[in-house]
């Protein structure tokens, strides 16, 4: 039972802390949208911190599943997969609720690289990258760690775009620029 409530919570605070940021969402908040009262969310995290750090750890197992699912469904073959990136953050972009990438979001609001959250969030970003990098490796291209950083940049660059500028083209411009890097980058 306490660890179903731990999980309501984590699943909660990410809901809340996604929509609305991390400092804008408080504890009263949380508690009321999760029905829980302020003691079980004490029994369960020492601080709002540890709830945004379980949240981020969330996001981060829910987001990596997610993206490497919809890039090995939408890319069938290894050259493939690297374009596909892209298709599944333009779907990604079309969700109701996108409200950008809630690891740059958290890395902004918790900027100290020394900072639990912000570390978090690099790692999230890390893996991430080391998923392209295996991609590109797949897909037997010269310089694939290059290539994989290249891409990154471009996948980035359209998560900002797409969420500050609400540039609705941000994933195929990205597309098409990776495109042009990977043609480049045939062995």
């Amino acid at each position: 039972m306490a660890s179903k409530k731990r999980e309501h919570l984590i699943d909660t605070a990410l809901e809340l802390f996604y929509q609305n940021g991390f400092h804008a969402t408080g504890i009263d908040r949380i508690l009321e949208v999760a029905g829980v009262a302020r003691m079980t969310l004490y029994n369960h995290f020492k601080s709002k911190d540890e709830l945004i750090l379980a949240a981020l750890r969330r996001r981060d197992e829910k987001f990596r599943n997610w993206f490497m699912r919809t890039v090995e469904t939408i890319g069938d073959t290894p050259d493939k997969r690297l374009p596909a990136i892209f298709d599944a953050l333009a779907e990604w972009f079309n969700e109701k609720q996108f409200s950008g990438c809630m690891f740059i979001n958290a890395s902004a609001e918790f900027s100290a690289p020394d900072d639990p959250i912000h570390g978090v969030s690099a790692e999230h970003k890390n893996l991430i990258l080391k998923y392209i990098t295996k991609l590109a490796k797949d897909a037997d291209l010269a310089n694939p760690e290059d290539v994989a950083d290249s891409l990154m940049l471009l996948a980035e660059g359209a998560i900002v775009m797409r969420y500050v500028a609400g540039d609705e083209q941000a994933a195929s411009r990205a597309k098409l620029a990776a495109e042009k890097i990977l043609l480049a980058s045939k062995a």
